[in-house]
């Protein structure tokens, strides 16, 4: 089953091109410089959600030198753990399947069901999150900035829920198109905003504030919010495949720059956006914005009153939520449907195609509709889908497959392999550790 996100684009190639999958990466291979673009901001699309407009909230809240050592390291560890992730889907012998199957090919199918398990609890909650974001940005924008009624959550959580989850049903090809054509504009509107909050920088009590000892910083780089918002994971599986189709078995080379690229776009717009958050916020705004439960931009919206905040920032962050929501939501859709398959094939045969889709949209639509009234915390939800499930899917994972299956027994020794383990297995005990205080 291909396992297709929002964010992803078909490609423009025809037809899969032929290759070795053991043909040397120095082989000449044609770039396709729109292709490797598209891709580019399709893996930063599908990282920019919920997860970026929380963040400044949760890392400048530990002050300038942490917050500078984490803006170090996000590279590297994003780089490296989603290139890794990459190899298992480009070098696996089954070509042209997802991850979900290519993992039960590599450990069999009651493994791979395991596996499968923990990738829907990677990808489901995030669907969540983003029914807690969307409701919470709509109530604040019609209360603040259109001085109109607030209203009941019963109603507003399964209105946003509904509108974005009825969107599937217009088919993955208009979805897709939407999901990035927004991309585009949430790029300028990062700049725009961090920009236009230089003017508040208040430089000298944030350098200040914080714990600036080595606890601190170790906390400002395990940070699950952090890992959270930095990760494409859920893309690479049809990136991975289409660009296969377009560079042929050989696209090795083509892949690792697209993903470096991503990497180095996040790096750069997403620190920014948080530093010059982090700056203008103070400790008192980050702490007010976390009580409420707001994304970054609604608060500055609310406080800042000009007209600039008050309608940027609602547009940002429900085009923010609502492309990554897409993305999440069909991720999820295919995970629950393999897994209903696994577990229930007689079950799945009896079902037509559009009576299964059907009822998987009521599921989510059901399950996120509910969480949205019952608003819990995001940074809280945040904190353990990143630090548990996207360490161990994103970090974790791939180096076991990389020492436990021959087909990627190339990259076993590699000095960066160590560096993803470890940073991988940081945050999972951290996060786990810290669920206990």
């Amino acid at each position: 089953m291909s396992h297709t996100t929002a964010n992803a684009p078909v490609s423009p190639a025809g037809s899969p091109t032929t290759g070795d999958a053991d043909t040397p990466s120095g082989s000449q291979v044609t770039t396709n410089k729109a292709v490797n673009s598209q891709w580019t901001i399709t893996l930063f699309g599908t990282a920019v959600g919920a997860g970026i407009l929380f963040l400044p909230i949760s890392a400048g809240s530990f002050g300038f030198i942490p917050l500078l050592v984490a803006t170090l390291l996000i590279f590297p560890m994003t780089y490296l753990a989603h290139r890794a992730f990459s190899w298992i889907i480009s070098y696996s012998p089954l070509h042209g399947e997802d991850v979900l199957a290519v993992l039960t090919h590599f450990f069999g199918r009651g493994n791979g069901i395991i596996l499968a398990i923990i990738y829907w609890f990677t990808i489901f909650p995030v669907v969540l999150i983003y029914g807690v974001s969307i409701t919470n940005t709509v109530n604040s924008f019609i209360v603040n900035q259109l001085s109109g009624p607030e209203i009941s959550r019963y109603i507003l959580a399964p209105l946003c829920v509904g509108l974005m989850t009825l969107a599937l049903a217009f088919g993955n090809t208009i979805m897709l198109k939407i999901a990035q054509f927004v991309v585009y504009p949430l790029i300028v509107a990062l700049a725009a905003v961090s920009l236009y909050l230089i003017p508040q920088w208040d430089l000298g009590s944030f350098m200040e504030a914080g714990d600036h000892t080595a606890g601190g910083i170790l906390k400002a780089i395990i940070l699950p919010v952090l890992v959270f918002s930095f990760s494409f994971v859920a893309a690479i599986s049809q990136f991975s495949l289409g660009m296969e189709k377009e560079y042929g078995a050989d696209h090795h080379a083509q892949s690792d720059k697209v993903i470096r690229n991503s990497a180095v776009l996040l790096t750069i717009f997403t620190m920014f956006f948080v530093w010059s958050c982090a700056l203008a916020m103070g400790a008192d705004g980050m702490q007010e914005a976390n009580e409420k439960n707001l994304p970054v931009l609604s608060y500055f919206a609310n406080e800042t009153g000009t007209p600039f905040m008050a309608y940027m920032a609602p547009i940002v962050v429900i085009c923010a939520v609502a492309s990554s929501y897409f993305g999440h939501a069909l991720g999820t859709i295919e995970g629950t449907q393999y897994l209903f398959n696994l577990a229930a094939p007689k079950a799945t045969k009896k079902m037509s195609t559009r009576t299964l889709d059907l009822w998987t949209y009521l599921f989510i639509f059901v399950a996120t509709s509910l969480v949205g009234i019952f608003n819990p915390s995001i940074l809280d939800m945040i904190s353990i889908v990143g630090g548990v499930f996207f360490a161990f899917m994103t970090y974790l994972l791939p180096i076991l497959v990389i020492y436990r299956v021959d087909a990627l027994a190339r990259f076993r020794g590699k000095k960066t392999n160590y560096f993803v383990a470890v940073m991988g297995f940081i945050v999972l005990f951290a996060t786990i550790w810290g669920m206990f205080q």
